[in-house]
């Protein structure tokens, strides 16, 4: 690796000299620097090709924007952008990635952005750089604004946009989902870093080599100053990374899942772990729904790259190349993961969603569900209101303990004999009969005043069971209890939980 130098950037760039001399210097991190690539066509099977797109926003990053649309591409169809690596280009990534023939094949638009050698001399996204990587600066702007472009340009769904990048690439996708949640449904990262591991060139080699070894609070942390204030919804995130990488240290793929997980709020402990092709250890970490949140992908004996699998096979896309490498199809697994072959982002090798869930009775204190069966199913999970309250053989349950007069939501997920949970069910809502146990305290007076209360002589008394509560003024105080509409009893000892 050669050291940083200052290069002098081109006194019209519209970003200035002083950041030119920052990126340009910063470029020479040739550690993530991989061979030049020239923009080539796309695959031979289909009339669509790769288009440049201008006028997509104010560009503040000096990034290109291209699209690949598949023909007669329906409107509400879902995006991918997909960020190349150092010294690479949109062509060169669209040609050995498989995003194309994935677009094909399930239906869906996606998005090359490409970064120049004034932006970096080696057309590295500058993942490192504190005004290329935060929320409406720099390249994360450009980034952003390609994607609202492409949203209206070709109709695509708003609410199913994704993210994915290799290398530099994929330390700006992690950059990307932090700093837009709102905007990406799910991302992957695939030989990259952790959301804003790093905002100078020095602490960019110190991330790459020997990333800090934070807490999961502290990288989830991270992320959450990064998004906008009160985000509550987080992107689904697939990391890749092969164990043989000597460019970007697969400790980079622990602190990325510790981050990601930390954020979802699931914890460490994975949900299950499968094996796959090409030496490919899969490990998933589900939300309180059992729908996978984090999936890392560990590729035993690949180097610094992405994983790619040229064939015909179903699983099979891309094409080899230098940092292209022959193991596993990467981006098959990434879309089957965010669910973009329509099976609704379940887990690779999990059965599908339970069909026709529906509640079937409600009383008080309980709610009965059922729903088809699942030929692949060993079981089921019943979840309400996003947290597991039981598991079943059968296609039916009854939840029980529940307050009167609330209302839940309930999904169910098949589960396996391997333990492999399968997407969830469509969400059903119950809401339990009588009326919720509300408790009040105030004098007398007020309760009168709030007619939860009578006054008769000069004497105070609940309204519905008529019960005593003394002389009518200020200074008398009780707690009623609302056990149904307009039914009131006091309850000084304390109100039912």
């Amino acid at each position: 690796m050669s050291r940083p130098h200052p290069v002098r950037r081109p006194a019209k760039d519209p970003g200035g000299p002083a950041r030119g001399l920052r990126r340009l210097a910063a470029s020479a991190l040739g550690v993530l620097a991989l061979t030049a690539g020239l923009l080539a066509a796309g695959p031979p099977a289909t009339a669509a090709s790769l288009t440049q797109v201008t006028g997509f926003g104010s560009n503040p990053g000096n990034l290109s924007m291209y699209a690949y649309v598949p023909d007669a591409l329906p409107t509400g169809a879902p995006l991918v952008l997909a960020l190349h690596g150092c010294t690479q280009s949109a062509g060169d990534y669209h040609a050995h990635s498989g995003w194309a023939t994935l677009a094909d094949r399930y239906g869906f638009a996606v998005v090359y952005p490409q970064t120049n050698a004034t932006n970096n001399a080696n057309s590295c996204f500058n993942w490192f750089e504190a005004g290329d990587g935060a929320r409406g600066r720099g390249e994360a702007l450009s980034i952003k604004q390609m994607a609202d472009k492409a949203v209206e340009q070709y109709g695509s769904d708003p609410g199913r946009v994704h993210i994915t990048g290799l290398s530099a690439g994929g330390g700006m996708t992690a950059n990307m989902l932090a700093a837009y949640p709102d905007v990406f449904a799910g991302g992957a990262v695939a030989s990259g870093l952790p959301a804003r591991c790093a905002e100078t060139l020095t602490a960019a080699y110190t991330c790459m080599y020997s990333p800090p070894d934070r807490t999961p609070a502290q990288w989830g942390d991270l992320v959450r100053s990064a998004a906008p204030a009160g985000t509550t919804s987080w992107p689904r995130v697939a990391i890749w990374q092969g164990t043989a990488d000597t460019t970007v240290r697969p400790a980079n793929a622990t602190e990325l899942r510790d981050q990601w997980t930390n954020v979802w709020g699931v914890g460490q402990t994975p949900s299950r772990t499968r094996s796959l092709t090409g030496g490919t250890t899969a490990t998933t970490y589900d939300d309180p729904t059992g729908r996978p949140a984090v999936e890392v992908y560990s590729v035993s004996g690949m180097a610094h790259g992405l994983a790619v699998d040229p064939g015909g096979g179903a699983e099979q896309c891309g094409a080899t190349g230098t940092y292209y490498l022959d193991t596993i199809c990467s981006s098959y697994h990434t879309a089957r993961f965010w669910g973009l072959d329509g099976d609704g982002g379940e887990s690779p090798d999990g059965p599908p969603a339970p069909a026709r869930p529906a509640v079937t009775a409600t009383t008080d204190t309980t709610v009965s569900l059922t729903w088809e069966a699942v030929a692949e199913a060993a079981s089921y999970h019943v979840h309400r209101d996003g947290t597991r309250v039981g598991t079943t053989a059968a296609t039916h349950y009854t939840d029980t303990g529940l307050a009167p007069g609330t209302t839940h939501g309930y999904t169910v997920a098949a589960v396996d004999p391997a333990g492999t949970v399968g997407s969830p069910s469509a969400a059903v809502t119950a809401t339990t009969t009588g009326s919720p146990s509300t408790c009040h305290t105030a004098s007398n007076y007020a309760h009168t005043v709030a007619g939860r209360a009578y006054v008769s002589g000069g004497h105070t008394y609940a309204a519905g069971s008529g019960q005593p509560m003394g002389l009518w003024n200020t200074f008398t105080v009780h707690t009623l209890l609302e056990t149904s509409p307009g039914h009131y009893v006091i309850a000084d000892s304390g109100c039912p939980a």
